[in-house]
């Protein structure tokens, strides 16, 4: 073998996952197409479960320090959030994706994983053993397990011929990034009258400090094949049908078209090769959901090949991977389709569309629609199928930042191992069996007593034994 896992593609998703394998003690190799990093900014922000999950592993408090990168608050379909900011630890905040993978790439680096760039895969195999690839370039590498995380385009899924049902693509908006003079709110969607509409986000600084923006144009006529470029004078057009001579263009610095497609593929799993990111589901951009999507699958899926790496992955753990990661990604994937409905995408003024657009903006303003809608964007609704799920509300869901005395769980989870909370000292003797995977804490938990995985979710809680919970997600003790 030549390494344990081999990542194709060296986008958020990739990198993540990248990450998760270096704190679990997996030899990684991760190759991209491209000759170099791209430069786009692309998604721009970050919501609180994979805010949270970077600061499980030490990383936030870095990232954020690599510049500019303010708290926004979140919208459905357009329609502000305004409580969306205080419902979770860590609220938005606008990291562009170019960030984001500069910080990966360095951070990564810096512990000896570079990424292998002008590695285009073009063939695989996989047998019992493991997967050779091939790539364009005359290289060859063997792996026990392969991560495709190469895109919507992937190659990897199209290698392996894997079903990616959905809806296709049937109009097009413009997503440009940009200097504007005379926006006033951090971040905005506008409609005229005739179904023009334009979003305003914040994407922080250039080198120069100057503020930069991602802006969205779409409405009748907007939509035209992807292959046109996007012009100054589209944009320019665009914001005076919706602003007027309020906001103007200073710069365009980059643009292009996005299709409204939303496909899933039917399974994340094909023996030794997963899926990941947008090659596993594609959807409208929008509240960055896909970037974290991917993210969230990497953080699912990295603990899990470790397990089976190091051989102590009980029976069927990889098979969690499809099992709470699909549900989720077609979970996002019904959202954005509502939102696309609500927001009357492709500016129809279709009086029934407005009309339900009227009622659920009334509705959004109640406070437990407002916590519903900002669970779901940020990634806290999910609840994975865990047996027990039922028997107890903590059971499937991330665990909460409690104070337990010597830490938080945020910082005992850097370690990578699963942790026992035992505040009565009750399991002393069953965790001991799994302590090279599992950390205990005990008096001074001051909580009840719970499981959580290496991934920040509750697999147990309660007063009942532990041992059935141990095995299920950490397999046979030394």
């Amino acid at each position: 073998m030549d390494t344990d896992v081999l990542i194709v593609g060296a986008g958020p998703t990739g990198m993540t996952l990248a990450n998760e394998l270096l704190i679990a003690g997996v030899s990684t190799v991760l190759a991209d197409k491209l000759s170099q990093r791209s430069d786009l900014s692309r998604a721009g922000g970050v919501q609180s479960r994979t805010l949270e999950a970077l600061d499980q592993r030490g990383l936030l408090e870095p990232l954020l320090a690599t510049g500019e990168h303010p708290a926004i608050s979140g919208h459905f379909a357009g329609i502000p959030l305004p409580h969306h900011a205080n419902r979770h630890r860590l609220p938005w905040r606008a990291v562009p994706q170019v960030v984001i993978e500069g910080f990966f790439e360095q951070h990564l680096a810096a512990h000896g994983i570079h990424v292998r760039r002008d590695h285009e895969l073009v063939a695989l195999t996989q047998d019992d053993d493991g997967v050779t690839a091939a790539f364009a370039n005359g290289a060859t590498l063997r792996s026990r397990y392969l991560v495709a995380a190469d895109g919507a385009h992937s190659a990897v899924r199209s290698l392996l011929r894997a079903g990616f049902p959905g809806q296709p693509g049937t109009l097009t908006i413009a997503a440009a990034d940009v200097r504007l003079g005379g926006v006033e709110a951090p971040a905005s969607h506008t409609w005229n009258e005739d179904g023009h509409w334009a979003a305003v986000f914040p994407l922080g600084t250039d080198p120069q400090g100057r503020q930069l923006h991602r802006l969205v144009l779409g409405g009748p006529g907007r939509s035209l094949p992807r292959d046109i470029p996007v012009t100054e004078d589209e944009i320019r057009h665009g914001l005076s049908t919706v602003f007027g001579t309020r906001v103007h263009l200073l710069e365009l610095r980059y643009a292009r078209r996005i299709t409204n497609a939303s496909r899933q593929v039917e399974q994340y799993r094909h023996g030794r090769v997963f899926l990941a990111g947008d090659a596993a589901h594609v959807h409208l951009p929008l509240g960055a959901q896909g970037m974290n999507t991917g993210m969230q699958d990497a953080l699912n899926l990295g603990w899990k090949l470790g397990a089976a790496v190091h051989g102590w992955a009980p029976e069927n753990l990889l098979d969690t991977y499809h099992a709470e990661r699909h549900p989720a990604g077609a979970a996002v994937l019904r959202n954005v389709r509502a939102q696309s409905l609500l927001m009357d995408w492709a500016g129809t003024r279709d009086a029934e569309v407005l009309a339900a657009r009227e009622i659920f903006t009334a509705m959004a303003q109640l406070p437990d629609a407002q916590r519903h809608l900002a669970d779901l964007m940020s990634g806290m609704a999910i609840r994975y199928p865990m047996h027990g799920t039922e028997a107890h509300s903590l059971v499937g869901r991330p665990a909460p930042d409690l104070d337990l005395g010597p830490a938080r769980v945020h910082e005992l989870l850097r370690s990578g191992h699963g942790i026992l909370l035992d505040p009565a000292d009750t399991f002393a003797g069953v965790a001991g069996r799994w302590s090279d995977r599992v950390d205990r804490v005990g008096q001074g938990a001051r909580t009840e007593p719970m499981l959580i995985r290496p991934d920040g979710y509750v697999c147990w809680a309660g007063a009942a034994d532990p041992e059935p919970a141990l095995n299920r997600w950490f397999g046979e003790p030394r």
